[in-house]
C-alpha cells in the first residue's frame, strides 16, 4: 500500500482489550499490504494498563511515521497519546471520520475501539486514513493553536 506523505514506519499498539484487533490488523492489513510496521505490544489479552503502550508508541512517532492505538474503548489511548507533544490522536469509528482526522487534523496516530471485537469497516477506515492527505490551507493555522 503506497502511503501519503514519505510514511516509513507504521506503529501499532494496545493493551490487553485491544489485543485481538491488533493481532486481526497486524494479520489481515498490515501483513498483506506489505506495509512496514512496527509491533509495541500488548502481546496477549493478559491485563495491562494502556497509557504505558500509549506513552511508548507516541515516543516513536515522528514526521516519517504514523500510529494506531487500541483500547477496549478507544478513548483512553486517544487521551493518554494527546498528552505528548506532537501528537493528534484521534477516535475514529468509520472511514469518515478517518478520512477527516486526516484532511482537516493531520492526525499521526488513529485510535480505535476494541470491545467489541468487530471487523466489519475495519479496512475502509484503515484505507482513508492512511491514503488521505492533509488538506493544509486554514487547517494548518487552526492546528498550528493546539
Amino acid at each position: 500500500m503506497k502511503l501519503p506523505r514519505k510514511i516509513e514506519t507504521i506503529y501499532i499498539a494496545s493493551d490487553h482489550a485491544g489485543f485481538r484487533l491488533k493481532s486481526f490488523i497486524i494479520k489481515e492489513y498490515l501483513s498483506k499490504k506489505k506495509c512496514n510496521f512496527v509491533d509495541l505490544g500488548t502481546n496477549s489479552d493478559k491485563s495491562v494498563d494502556y497509557p504505558k503502550f500509549a506513552k511508548t508508541l507516541c515516543k516513536n512517532i515522528n514526521k516519517s511515521s504514523m500510529g494506531i492505538l487500541i483500547c477496549g474503548s478507544g478513548i483512553g489511548v486517544s487521551i493518554s497519546a494527546n498528552r505528548h507533544k506532537h501528537i493528534r490522536a484521534s477516535l475514529c469509528h468509520n472511514a469518515q471520520t478517518a478520512k477527516m482526522t486526516r484532511k482537516h487534523n493531520d492526525s499521526n496516530v488513529i485510535c480505535l475501539k476494541g470491545r467489541p471485537f468487530v471487523k466489519k469497516n475495519i479496512f475502509a477506515m484503515l484505507n482513508a486514513y492512511f491514503k488521505t492527505e492533509f488538506d493544509k490551507g486554514r487547517h494548518l493555522r487552526r492546528i498550528s493553536q493546539i
